[in-house]
């Protein structure tokens, strides 16, 4: 369970993600839901009263509310009032910022409003007419939106399904070249943008916000050890995500299902880090990614800069003994010793062999660093020996390029 006061910062936040104006903040305990209000009959006639004084343009309940508690507390508060869906639903609708994005949101805010089609008419029982031999009353207006919505989802649905095949095109054509995919996943606000940019130079928005980030990002990053990979920056998870966005987004997050690495940004500096890191946990499985994934995940403890120094120091001293890598994106503290666990992690997948070439093969030698990493090279009288590793798919490649002068050395398969 989170604490509460923790749970209202979370709320204050997203408030502030859509430049709303808290002007009051209650903590109501809540033993058991009231079917029909959420909340107890007392605790509502409290905030009516409050709410007529203050005279606010909307009021926020931090839980998922039914259609029919949504209705009887705009009824009892005389003011508009949003679920926690529908406020995070705000958010993505005012950041997205691509056409997948776009989609994705307006995919995820009617199959939100569908159910809730009864709060938007007061003419309810007026129908259209219908044509009495066709055997009864036309459909009413609710039924009408509805139809209307189910056509509207339809369409984006489909839309939705030729975004992912050009975005498969796009995985095809990567994995021609190819370059292993990190991916950046993360609590919202854990800066996963601000580490990005360190690690890219780029100028991706990172800013001290909830869901910053919302249209995936890619850039291509050189580890030190000349090998290069494509970073991916991601949507922020948070608790209580609401089903229809795990299902809208599954496309923009594909590239976390596509990904060789998973970074888990961990906020090492919040309170509530050890319940971020179950609800990120939780989200991936239901992306199907589960703890014992064959594919490396490994924990990044961001914004040891806001520790303690005690607590910062004991941290990186650990590096390299503990699963967990400690870092600052901001001050680059720890960067050397997470882009080694990425090469590690990467290297856990690589095949590796030694190859024989002619010393005057230049084209089969620049072939072989264009495709693989070159690790050692002896130069002999009569031939020129290469210790190369390379992805599995490269693997093939130089096995069909060279048959009989590649050698297998060992090949090891990817672990946590």
């Amino acid at each position: 369970m989170r604490d509460a006061e923790a749970r209202l910062e979370e709320a204050i936040g997203l408030t502030a993600a859509i430049g709303l104006e808290v002007i009051s903040t209650n903590i109501v305990p809540l033993s058991r839901p009231v079917p029909g209000t959420l909340i107890g009959s007392g605790k509502v006639e409290e905030i009516a009263a409050e709410a007529r004084a203050l005279e606010p343009e909307v009021i926020i309940v931090n839980a998922q509310l039914s259609p029919v508690q949504q209705r009887n507390l705009e009824k009892e508060w005389n003011a508009k009032v949003l679920d926690r869906t529908a406020l995070i639903l705000e958010i993505f609708g005012a950041r997205a910022q691509t056409r997948e994005g776009r989609l994705q949101v307006e995919l995820a805010h009617l199959t939100y409003q569908r159910s809730r089609l009864v709060r938007s008419w007061t003419h309810l029982e007026r129908q259209r007419g219908g044509f009495g031999f066709l055997g009864g009353p036309g459909e009413t207006q609710i039924e009408t939106d509805r139809r209307l919505i189910g056509e509207r989802l339809a369409k984006i649905r489909k839309e939705i399904e030729e975004v992912k095949r050009t975005r498969g095109l796009h995985r095809s054509a990567r994995k021609k070249v190819p370059y292993p995919i990190v991916a950046l996943v993360g609590y919202t606000n854990a800066g996963k943008s601000t580490l990005f940019n360190k690690l890219t130079h780029s100028e991706v928005m990172a800013k001290d916000l909830l869901f910053a980030t919302l249209d995936p990002t890619m850039r291509g990053l050189r580890l030190p050890n000349g090998r290069r990979v494509i970073l991916s920056d991601t949507v922020g998870f948070i608790s209580d995500l609401p089903h229809e966005l795990v299902a809208a987004f599954r496309a923009t997050l594909e590239e976390v299902l596509e990904a060789d690495v998973i970074l888990h940004i961990r906020d090492a500096a919040h309170d509530e880090t050890e319940a971020q890191k179950r609800d990120v946990e939780e989200v991936l499985i239901e992306l199907g990614i589960e703890a014992n994934d064959a594919r490396p995940i490994v924990e990044v403890l961001n914004k040891i800069d806001l520790l303690d120094p005690e607590e910062q120091e004991g941290l990186l001293s650990h590096n390299g003994r503990k699963s967990a890598v400690a870092i600052s994106a901001i001050d680059g503290d720890g960067i050397p010793d997470l882009l080694a666990r990425i090469e590690s992690a990467l290297g856990k997948s690589e095949i590796r062999f030694r190859l024989t070439l002619d010393p005057s093969d230049g084209a089969g030698l620049a072939w072989a660093h264009s495709h693989g990493r070159v690790t050692a090279r002896k130069d002999r009288a009569n031939a020129l020996v290469l210790s190369v590793s390379a992805d599995p798919q490269e693997a093939d490649r130089f096995r069909h390029r060279y048959g009989a002068k590649l050698k297998l050395e060992q090949v090891t398969s990817q672990a946590n």
